[in-house]
């Protein structure tokens, strides 16, 4: 069986062709240019065809690309009729998605807002990676997710959380010049890049110990004293860890809600108002215990 066309590649071939451009479709679809350029060189890739061809400032499609246009509308014309016979058994679930590291923080003052603010609908949460949880908003599958800064596609701002390096108190810092063993995230990860960035700038050499798809799991790899992490803080240091103040300071990390297309404006503004409206007054993040 050959392998199934991307609905979410599809669809942005549709908005380039409408829109006439990368550019422009990579606004309507609130994704970056370079994101679009390789949803279309997936597709030629799947087909092994050249599909959208540079035009001046604008593009052309290909007898192929014009081909692939006429069956992307109908496979797409198909799906979002499906979608909305789906919808009555769908409309009453509000799904939430919430990044790791401020879940605990945040899901149960946000659960609780949104279930007086909509009586009779339900809320399901997802707990993920923020790349991920972009993602499947982007595809419209999550309603909404709060997601850390650096993820596409980008949303509204709602806090800042301070990052902090964090170590096992059995940790003993290299000496000597020695490369320092850092605990990260696999990639594709913001906080990974933040991390060996601020110490190359600082003059530190460094060495990925130890990495993981989870925050449970790169907790984990720290506590055994393996190396540092770089994680941002949402009031209080991971269990059996301590924040190490000898590394280079970091900053902030921008804390934001990424709704899909078409969401109730109601829904996303309360969202939204209620994690600023946690963070604001919840002071102590400032510093880690």
């Amino acid at each position: 069986m050959p392998d199934p066309l991307d609905l979410v590649h599809l669809k942005t071939l549709v908005t380039i062709a409408e829109c006439g451009g990368f550019h422009r479709a990579a606004a309507v679809l609130r994704v970056s240019q370079s994101t679009v350029s390789q949803h279309v060189r997936l597709l030629e890739r799947r087909l092994k065809e050249p599909l959208v061809e540079r035009a001046g400032r604008g593009v052309r499609f290909t007898v192929q690309g014009e081909a692939l246009l006429v069956e992307a509308r109908r496979i797409l014309a198909v799906h979002d009729e499906s979608l909305r016979r789906l919808e009555v058994a769908a409309e009453r679930v509000i799904l939430v998605g919430c990044t790791e590291h401020a879940a605990d923080q945040v899901l149960p003052q946000l659960l609780d807002v949104m279930r007086h603010g909509f009586p009779g609908r339900s809320v399901r949460f997802r707990i993920d990676r923020s790349t991920q949880l972009a993602q499947v908003v982007a595809r419209g599958a999550l309603d909404l997710a709060v997601v850390l800064d650096g993820a596409e596609p980008s949303g509204a701002q709602v806090a800042e959380l301070p990052l902090y390096w964090y170590a096992a108190p059995q940790f003993v810092p290299p000496r000597d010049r020695a490369s320092w063993p850092v605990v990260a995230f696999e990639e594709p990860c913001g906080l990974r890049r933040r991390a060996l960035r601020a110490l190359e700038s600082a003059g530190e050499p460094t060495d990925i110990i130890a990495e993981s798809t989870s925050l449970d799991g790169v907790v984990a790899a720290v506590r055994a004293g393996l190396g540092v992490a770089l994680l941002p803080s949402t009031g209080r240091a991971p269990a059996g860890l301590t924040a190490l103040r000898q590394l280079p300071e970091v900053g902030t990390v921008g804390l934001q809600v990424a709704a899909r297309r078409g969401i109730d404006p109601e829904l996303e503004r309360m969202a939204c108002g209620v994690i600023e409206e946690f963070f604001a007054t919840r002071a102590h993040l400032r510093s880690v215990a």
